[in-house]
């Protein structure tokens, strides 16, 4: 017999999966509608938009950012006050490449990557051996800047518990510009299709070996598919700063939604150890 628990956790995550296909399928429309419009006006260039996307874990992380699908309920409860602090000054920087840049990461190192947030700093311990192309993605983006100044744009408090991050465009929809491969998704801390809390995984599309920017934190075990890379482990006081951010709940009610805290990453910064 399949528990009530069990079907709610079935159904929470064959829900996330066709909201991915629903993303996958709506940017692909976008994108050949953009193709029929750059032939008929001459158009060299044609916005982001027409670019590569990343999804969550709908992205999904989604997914997970963000960009939540879920129609915001009239009875949802008021708003908890907002934990974080006020943003640092300045903007967030609108760069695009055109492939994965080349491997500079000492494959054999162990790497942080910091999280210097408006609710507080996220310590994640990298996992560069086991995901180098992830992890050396990371430390070129966060090198440029790209991720100083972002807003995490999802917040999932129901069927699966994580925050997602790493948009430039706070959509759900953004990306660098170029994808990488799948990495680790045999990670032995992956056991029975949960990602454990305080994992810290990449968003994609719902297809293989399409992940750009995006990344989402896993706050309480999740079950998912094995199907995103696990690069990194979160902190005990990084995890407890998730958890502040999650009690403030989203913005739908419905446990899928923009999270109620203003949570902005003011600087990431990768670090070798």
């Amino acid at each position: 017999m399949v528990s009530q628990e069990q079907r709610r956790r079935q159904l929470a995550r064959e829900k996330f999966l066709r909201q991915q296909q629903r993303r996958t399928s709506a940017r692909r429309k976008a994108r050949m509608r953009n193709s029929v419009i750059a032939s008929v006006l001459g158009v060299v260039v044609i916005g982001s938009l027409a670019l590569y996307t990343t999804g969550v874990l709908k992205n999904d992380d989604d997914k997970a950012n963000a960009n939540a699908e879920v129609t915001p309920s009239a009875s949802a409860s008021s708003k908890a006050p907002d934990p974080c602090e006020k943003a640092a000054k300045g903007s967030v920087e609108k760069l695009s490449w055109k492939k994965e840049p080349a491997m500079t990461v000492d494959k054999s190192a162990d790497y942080t990557m910091k999280l210097a947030t408006t609710c507080g700093d996220i310590d994640v311990a990298l996992k560069t051996s086991a995901a180098p192309h992830t992890v050396n993605s990371f430390n070129f983006l966060a090198g440029k800047g790209y991720f100083d100044h972002t807003k995490c744009h999802r917040l999932t408090t129901n069927g699966i518990y994580v925050l997602q991050c790493g948009d430039p465009t706070g959509t759900g929809s953004g990306g660098p510009g170029y994808t990488i491969p799948d990495e680790n998704l045999k990670d032995k801390s992956l056991k029975n299709n949960v990602y454990p809390a305080g994992t810290v995984a990449m968003a994609n599309t719902g297809q293989a070996h399409t992940g750009g920017s995006q990344f989402f934190l896993v706050y309480q075990d999740s079950q998912l598919p094995p199907s995103y890379t696990p690069f990194g482990t979160i902190d005990e006081a990084g995890l407890k700063v998730l958890k502040k951010i999650a009690d403030a709940g989203e913005n739908t009610g419905a446990g899928d939604g923009a999270p109620n805290a203003t949570v902005v990453i003011n600087k990431a910064t990768v670090t070798k150890s």
